[in-house]
């Protein structure tokens, strides 16, 4: 586990591959794996600190909270039908949930392992921590570290899916410009029609729409610059070295 935590410490500062996250991590596994640590256990700080924002899903809910406040939805708000090409992105899901299956996980854990496939870091956090708490350190190294990789996949996949001619096409977009009543009336009305729809997605998806109400009703502009600087960078060093904690070598190593 030394040289696997290692490991994530080089490739977050040599490689520069998800450096708030990874380099956390890796140094979290470290010190929960050193031979009689006082960081966990009943008093340890990293046990303190994870069932403070990880067993009650606290920290992921603060991540949507910073998220929604960086997010600019005018784009989507523009241009609806953009919809279908987030929805598509989630087949990810569902295909990685059918190979996780297949290799033996049980239903609730080729779930949380699915949810990798949709590419997004704190939602995995979340559902590892409802159905695989066992999996959360495997689940989270896996997702950031596919995440960081991505911009080293897709330059390949697009060159062999267009050609040169097509990369160069310059596309003129003629956009309506959006009301600020519409701005704010998005997060209100996507968390109800989310609530009603699926009422265990309120935690996370009425944090990330709650974000992005404080960035856009314009009269909270330091909570929102705070949201998206401060809060993002306290909660994610606490995220990255609290997973950490949970890379023991007892459970991380062991084939099942």
């Amino acid at each position: 586990m030394f040289l696997l935590g290692g490991l994530l410490i080089y490739l977050a500062i040599k490689k520069d591959y998800e450096p708030m996250l990874l380099l956390p991590i890796g140094f979290g596994a470290i010190l929960v794996n050193i031979p009689f640590s006082s960081a966990i256990g009943k008093d340890g700080f990293l046990t303190i600190l994870y069932n403070a924002g990880i067993a009650n899903e606290l920290f992921p809910v603060l991540i949507f909270i910073a998220v929604g406040a960086m997010i600019d939805f005018g784009p989507l708000l523009q241009q609806p039908f953009m919809l279908f090409f987030g929805a598509a992105a989630q087949f990810g899901i569902f295909i990685t949930t059918l190979l996780a299956r297949g290799v033996g996980f049980s239903l609730k854990e080729a779930v949380s392992i699915g949810i990798i496939g949709a590419a997004d870091g704190p939602t995995s956090i979340y559902v590892a921590n409802l159905f695989a708490g066992n999996l959360i350190g495997p689940i989270t190294v896996a997702a950031y570290s596919y995440m960081s990789l991505v911009p080293l996949i897709q330059p390949p996949v697009i060159k062999a899916l267009t050609t040169p001619e097509e990369r160069r096409i310059s596309m003129d977009l003629n956009l309506h410009k959006v009301s600020k009543t519409t701005r704010i009336l998005f997060p209100i009305i996507v968390t109800a029609v989310a609530g009603m729809i699926a009422p265990m997605s309120v935690g996370l998806v009425g944090s990330l729409m709650f974000g992005n109400l404080i960035r856009e009703c314009g009269v909270l502009d330091k909570l929102s610059r705070a949201a998206q600087n401060e809060l993002s960078n306290l909660v994610t060093l606490l995220l990255g070295i609290t997973i950490g904690s949970t890379m023991v070598a007892e459970n991380f190593l062991t084939w099942k």
